[in-house]
């Protein structure tokens, strides 16, 4: 498929800066361009590489001035990464047929719902009493319990385990090898100190437009609801503790774990292999660094964090300053 540059900067909202007929019909980075391809420039560092690039064009933000003359094209929008973003979802729209139909070594329970243009894969099993919206896609090998209600225009990837009862809203996406609705981690010693098993009675609600990595798991809850609200984003080997509550349009990267009935706000960035210990409370838009543990509640909203223990980012970032000091101090 092609485009020309002025239909491009039209989906966008962006303007042309240079020969808006030229045509585009693939991505790539701005350091690898190639003819036919459109790049994006966002973060400062690649600045360089747009006066030598062989893209034939570039989204660049509003306000850009470049230092040489340039050779390319230029599409000048508010927002080079989510211009970039929103063109590769519309292509990805348009180059990928949705495939339909229900392969014949699926197994279906007689009582499950399927909506309309529907597509399941082979080898999968859809469990009695559960309803799959249209529009979805099911890939092979996936299992659906009982009484599993999926919505509309979700996609289930390969190998995706969801336990009984549990709901996935509508546009969806589960990556492969993610499980939903597993027992929480609950135990309880007795007397003589053996540990016994606190049934997991609960379920996982998972809301709209919701993306969840590879291998990531979401417990269900001991009682009520574990719930993943509209617009979150989960990375791969992500791990989500019983009754945790993530709250709207949060992100949460790779190997993170949330450990039981934790409630994170509003549109928080966590960052990687953060740990969280259990019965926390963290505010709206907080954003916590990579590899942090975090063990009390955080109740200012929109505050920056990171390290063991949690601090403030700036008293994080004076503290290591303090230690190398420290270090140079002890050498002496």
């Amino acid at each position: 498929m092609e485009f020309s540059i002025t239909q491009i900067a039209h989906l966008l909202g962006g303007e042309v800066k240079g020969d808006g007929d030229t045509l585009i019909h693939n991505f790539a980075k701005i350091e690898e361009g190639k003819p036919g391809c459109i790049s994006f420039l966002a973060n400062p560092k690649y600045e360089n590489y747009i006066y030598q690039t062989a893209s034939s064009a570039v989204l660049v933000a509003k306000d850009f001035e470049p230092k040489e003359p340039i050779q390319t094209n230029l599409i000048l929008v508010e927002d080079p990464y989510l211009a970039i973003s929103t063109l590769m979802a519309e292509y990805k729209k348009l180059s990928q047929n949705s495939a339909e139909g229900i392969d014949s070594m699926t197994s279906i329970a007689k009582d499950a719902v399927i909506g309309k243009n529907i597509y399941i894969g082979p080898f999968s099993f859809v469990s009695s009493g559960a309803s799959i919206g249209e529009n979805s896609q099911i890939f092979p090998q996936v299992f659906i319990g009982k009484n599993v209600k999926i919505g509309k225009n979700t996609i289930i990837h390969p190998g995706v385990k969801i336990y009984q009862d549990c709901e996935v809203g509508d546009n969806c996406v589960i990556h492969a090898g993610a499980v939903i609705g597993a027992d929480g981690f609950g135990f309880v010693p007795d007397a003589s100190g053996v540990y016994q098993d606190v049934p997991q009675l609960g379920n996982v609600i998972i809301e709209n437009n919701v993306s969840i990595g590879a291998n990531a798991t979401i417990d269900r809850a001991t009682m009520g609801s574990t719930k993943i609200c509209n617009g979150v984003k989960i990375d791969n080997m992500v791990q989500i503790g019983h009754n945790v509550e993530v709250g709207e349009n949060t992100v949460i990267a790779a190997q993170t774990g949330v450990a039981g009935s934790t409630k994170i706000g509003k549109s928080c960035v966590i960052g990687g292999q953060v740990g969280f210990a259990g019965h926390l409370k963290i505010a709206d838009g907080t954003q916590i660094g990579a590899q942090s543990g975090v063990g009390k509640n955080i109740t200012e909203p929109k505050g920056a964090y990171s390290g063991r223990p949690l601090l403030p980012i700036k008293d994080h970032l004076k503290l290591l300053v303090n230690l190398r000091r420290l270090n140079d101090n002890l050498k002496k």
